[in-house]
């Protein structure tokens, strides 16, 4: 039987804190780095599943977000053509 209580607040903190070190590291070596397998490691294992789910479609989209401030829209070139 799986326990499913809400994380204490020191539980998520060390979410959080694993969290923000996967992310920082991701920034500073790119998505698929290797340096940073360590980092999700401890990120998944800190965390419950749902909230692993939950930030990396989160980091998906402010990367999106940020991508659209920086770059504007640009609809993909297929779009309407039939």
């Amino acid at each position: 039987v799986v326990k499913m209580s809400a994380p204490t607040m020191e539980e998520r903190k060390a979410c959080w804190g694993a969290r923000d070190e996967l992310w920082q590291c991701l920034d500073r070596h790119g998505e698929a780095a290797s340096e940073c397998e360590k980092l999700r490691l401890a990120f998944q294992s800190r965390c419950p599943q749902q909230w692993v789910k939950y930030f990396d479609k989160r980091r998906d989209f402010l990367k999106y977000k940020r991508q659209l401030e920086t770059e504007g829209y640009h609809p993909p070139e297929a779009a309407g053509k039939s």
